[in-house]
This record gives C-alpha cells, sequence and structure tokens, in this order.
C-alpha cells in the first residue's frame, strides 16, 4: 500500500489519510474494523522503531518501563537526561511519589538539600524553559479533527500526543496517560530532568504550557500506575521504605544490542492510524448503540508492539 505524502509542518487532516486508503477498502472490508483488526492488518511500512538515543531503559525490581524522549520538544532537557542516564546518575535513586489519579514521580529524594544531594556529574544543573516548540516545518503534525477545550487545535507529532496554537506559532506535548515530564519549583526555569514525573490519572491538561514535558511511557505503564499511593502531602511517601528503588535508568543507545528494546510505534502519519481514530471515534462494535462521532485527544491509543522477527 503507497504511504501518503505528509506534508511537514502543516495540519494534515485525518480524512485526507483515510483518502490514502484503496478504494475497494470498503468493499473488502463490507463491517467496519476494531482496533484490533486494523491493527492486525498494519502493514510494516506503517510502524517506526523508535532511535535507541531517544529511549530510557527504566529497571525496577517488578520489571521494566521504556520512555521514548521527544528531542524535538524539549532539546536541552533530552540532551541532559541523555548525559544523566549515561553516567549512571538515577541509578539507586528511587520512585519517590505516586499520587492518585495524577503522577508518579522519581529522581534523589534528598535533591532539594545541597548537603545530601546527589552529584549531577557533567550534566546541566539549569535549563531554560521548554513549556512549547516554535511551529516549524519539519516538525510533523497530524490534526484530530474534534474540538478540544486546552488547544486551538491538537492531534499527533511524530508519535506524541501534541496541543498547537497557530496564532501564536507553538506547539506542545499534553498531559495526556503516560506521558513524562520534568518536575520544576516556582521559577519557569528550575527544572534540569533530575525529577521526572509520569502521568497515571485523568489528563491533567491544566499543566500543558506550564511545565516541561520530555517524551511518553512506551512499555511499563502498569508497573507504575499500580504503585501504591503515598500517604503524604501531594502522594509523596513519608518513609524511605516505602520508595521502589530504581535499579538502573540506562540510554538504549548505551547498551548491549541483545539488551535493546525491541519495540515499534505505529506511525501516527499513516492510514492505518487514521482508520484506527476513526474507528474510536465511532465504535463498530455490536455492543454500541450509539456511536459518539467525537473523541478526546487522550482517549486515543498510541499502539507499541514488539518488533516482529528476530
Amino acid at each position: 500500500m503507497p504511504r501518503p505524502l505528509l506534508s511537514l509542518g502543516i495540519a494534515v487532516p485525518l480524512g485526507a489519510l483515510l483518502a490514502a486508503l484503496p478504494a475497494d477498502a470498503e468493499a473488502a472490508v463490507p463491517e467496519p474494523r476494531t482496533m484490533d483488526a486494523i491493527l492486525a492488518q498494519a502493514p510494516a511500512g506503517d510502524w517506526r522503531s523508535p532511535d535507541p538515543e531517544n529511549l530510557l531503559v527504566m529497571t525496577l525490581d517488578a520489571g521494566r518501563v521504556v520512555i521514548e524522549l521527544s528531542p524535538d520538544h524539549a532539546p536541552e532537557h533530552v540532551a541532559n537526561l541523555r548525559i544523566l542516564a549515561r553516567e549512571g546518575y538515577f541509578d539507586g535513586l528511587s520512585i519517590n511519589r505516586a499520587q492518585d489519579n495524577f503522577v508518579v514521580q522519581w529522581g534523589d529524594p534528598y535533591g532539594d538539600d545541597p548537603a545530601k544531594a546527589r552529584p549531577l556529574g557533567s550534566a546541566r544543573t539549569s535549563l531554560p524553559a521548554e513549556f512549547s516548540t516554535p511551529i516549524r516545518d519539519e516538525l510533523p503534525f497530524v490534526r484530530l479533527p474534534d474540538v478540544d477545550g486546552w488547544a486551538p487545535e491538537v492531534g499527533f507529532s511524530d508519535g506524541f500526543p501534541v496541543g498547537r496554537d497557530p496564532a501564536a506559532g507553538i506547539q506542545w506535548l499534553a498531559h495526556c496517560y503516560g506521558i513524562v515530564g520534568a518536575g520544576r519549583g516556582n521559577a519557569p526555569d528550575s527544572s534540569n530532568g533530575t525529577g521526572l514525573y509520569v502521568v497515571i490519572g485523568q489528563s491533567p491538561r491544566q499543566l500543558d504550557l506550564n511545565i516541561t514535558t520530555v517524551g511518553r511511557v512506551l512499555e511499563g505503564m502498569p508497573l507504575l500506575a499500580a504503585l501504591p499511593r503515598g500517604q503524604g502531602p501531594g502522594g509523596f511517601y513519608e518513609e524511605p521504605a516505602l520508595r521502589t528503588p530504581i535499579r538502573r535508568i540506562a540510554l538504549a543507545a548505551a547498551l548491549p544490542e541483545a539488551e535493546r528494546p525491541r519495540l515499534e510505534r505505529l506511525d501516527t502519519a499513516s492510514p492505518s492510524f487514521a482508520a484506527l481514530v476513526e474507528a474510536r471515534r465511532n465504535r463498530a462494535e455490536a455492543w454500541y448503540l450509539r456511536q459518539a462521532g467525537h473523541i478526546d485527544l487522550c482517549n486515543v491509543p498510541l499502539p507499541v508492539r514488539e518488533r516482529p522477527g528476530r
């Protein structure tokens, strides 16, 4: 199946991607397809393998968490995170916060105490706020057809859910489930990537444009979302013994080939993804008596699978 041309930097309607499906698709598939059917029939060319330079691999006693970083949206934070991971900054630190219906946060529990804080090595101690990035020609955007209360336009950019304001000329990662951000203090430029969090509850979109978002979890969300909730203010663990130890956070590119994640994500600029979005906007399963004709940005699945083959 030929892939549609994607005009970089221009909002591409999902309808245009759907139009790229074969003309006889309706005749070949008389019943509307479910998401599972769409994924099963998605050609290999509609899947993308993340760059190992943009993958963080977190090792917990319970298993592995894989985070894809987005240098397009937070280049300076991503560069700092690569240094921190390569130099083993996070190894032996902990998950320090689990707030119900909000976030799980990890890093140095003593990071605010200069006498106890772990040294950052060659990583930068201060970074500029990267709450958004300028809209530019090389930054892809496939627009969702539905309205959003948090942004003039919403859609997907190279595998990430994004908000976009054409009048202001900016685009940003939206705070959907699984999105990873860099915690900060009151000062906008007070984050450096050493304290990260992931959204585990109802999408807190009020955080959009107020904090730097750096990527999203591709694998391991159940390990984070199922952690016991902290009983202290903000869900912090009051007793050190309750924290979850982090054995290692490594950059995939620094791992031996055999240890690297073999993951693929569905290309958000592909016809398969456009078909998936429409299937979720209007559910065709027999159980559904009413089709919504609408979907929220953060309710659109972003499929990930193990790469086929050896």
